[in-house]
């Protein structure tokens, strides 16, 4: 059989090497946990580049919570109504492929290796002149996004969905100027960077809205709007928030997620099938709902129903309350801060009938460990305390500090190893009728396990 014979070979198989390469390349830039408050770089590089960002319409998103699922349930609706779409979200779960999606799929390896290539001597010029202007070179996700928005231009897409990687304000993401703006709730996280109040991190947030955007808000605390009305006023965009322009009128427990209705900018959508679990995913689907509808016909054109219905049925969230093996069950959840575990606590008490469960929990060591736990802790039978592939993560025996005096020694478990962790978890609820694991704290950890079960074959 020839390469041409076989697709997935002539991608997956042939380019992977090269694939390899450019994430080496990438991972050798400053990485994630530092990002850089500046657009000048990322700037520069485009306009080099032509700014491949300008050839296409853009709807950004940023938030504290759900900005990956609203991202996914706006690109789905979109490419239901037959456009080609790009987006970036972030962090990877598996592949950095996920991040750059054409089409509903991630980008392939022979794509992202010839755009790569295709950028790297402008990545060169301008970690020169950074350099010799005695500042840091282009970082890992700042030679990211100059590759997605090059990537989306030469797919070419009609338009491209962009989540923000931290803030908003500064982040490398903002030299795209998004038609419509989309805020998911807005709470405490990242606050050594972003500011240590909702209103310090609303503001970072806000200046994601560009000048006549639509500005799309699921429900604020009250300083929080209060930031994104003034932000609004002063670039004269539109503001429509959840509650008062859209609403959430219902939502039900339904075989494999839910069933929602919707009341939208421009009308009501009736008993619509959303595959995914938790109440803050139906609430994820309104924000997404509007924020179509404020792209394709300014809020004031109703969606057509069919095509809707199709664009929420066939919306994924991996690494969301997603249920990756059954016999015994096993959930992940990328909650990785309390209001994310408190809404994930409730979707499993709400969505699952399970006697008991066995939490396995990995931490990074920026994140508010405690308050991780606390919001656990009252569906867990027992914790599997770990840690992920990430150089940030809590060690075992320091997040078990946390977990023991909440739920007890005798229910606190540590594991120096995922695997390890993972497997005794799944022995211990293949015992018992109605047990499972659930797998929490950590994207990075949700991203490990997945792997583990491609690799182990029990993926579902």
């Amino acid at each position: 059989m020839s390469k041409n014979d076989d697709p997935e070979l002539s991608d997956d198989a042939l380019f992977q090497p090269q694939a390899d390469r450019v994430y080496g390349e990438l991972l050798a830039r400053v990485g994630e946990a530092n990002p850089q408050p500046r657009l000048g770089p990322t700037r520069r590089v485009l306009e080099l580049l032509g700014d491949p960002q300008r050839s296409y319409p853009i709807i950004h998103i940023t938030g504290t919570n759900g900005k990956t699922s609203t991202s996914r349930i706006t690109e789905s609706i979109l490419r239901a109504y037959g456009l080609r779409t790009g987006m970036m979200t972030s962090p990877h779960l598996v592949r950095v492929n996920e991040r750059i999606m054409i089409d509903g799929e991630p980008i392939t390896n022979e794509a992202f290796v010839a755009n790569w290539d295709d950028i790297a001597p402008y990545l060169a010029m301008v970690d020169n002149e950074l350099i010799e202007a005695g500042e840091i070179a282009l970082t890992y996700f700042e030679a990211l996004t100059a590759l997605a928005f090059a990537s989306f231009a030469d797919a070419p897409v009609d338009v491209a969905v962009i989540e923000v990687g931290m803030g908003g304000e500064w982040d490398s993401t903002n030299v795209g100027d998004g038609q419509v703006a989309v805020f998911t709730p807005i709470s405490l996280d990242h606050t050594a960077r972003l500011g240590g109040t909702i209103l310090e991190i609303a503001k970072t947030k806000s200046g994601i809205i560009k000048p006549l955007a639509h500005v799309v808000t699921a429900a604020q605390t009250p300083e929080a709007l209060e930031v994104l009305r003034h932000a609004a006023e002063l670039t004269e965009s539109t503001i429509t928030v959840q509650g008062d322009g859209f609403s959430l009128l219902s939502n039900s427990v339904a075989v494999g997620g839910q069933v929602i209705t919707v009341k939208g900018l421009a009308g009501t959508y009736s008993d619509l099938f959303l595959p995914l679990f938790g109440d803050y995913q139906a609430q994820n689907a309104a924000v997404a709902i509007a924020a179509v509808e404020s792209f394709l016909g300014g809020g004031t054109q109703m969606l057509v129903g069919d095509v809707l219905a199709e664009g929420i049925a066939t919306a994924t969230s991996p690494g969301r309350l997603q249920v990756l093996g059954v016999e015994p069950t096993v959930l992940v959840d990328a909650a990785h801060n309390p209001d994310g575990a408190l809404a994930l606590a409730k979707a499993v008490g709400s969505y699952f009938s399970f006697d008991e469960i066995c939490i396995v929990l990995g931490v990074l060591d920026e994140k508010d460990g405690q308050g991780i736990v606390n919001a656990l802790a009252p569906i867990a039978t027992r914790f599997h305390v770990t840690k992920s592939s990430s150089s940030r993560a809590i060690e075992p025996d320091a997040l078990a500090g946390l977990v023991s005096p909440v739920v007890g020694f005798d229910a606190t478990i540590v594991f120096n190893e995922a695997a390890e962790a993972i497997a005794e978890a799944r022995e211990w609820a293949a015992e018992a009728p109605k047990r499972a694991v659930l797998v929490a704290g950590s994207i990075t950890l949700v991203g490990d396990t997945i792997a583990l079960a491609s690799a182990e074959g029990w993926k579902r």
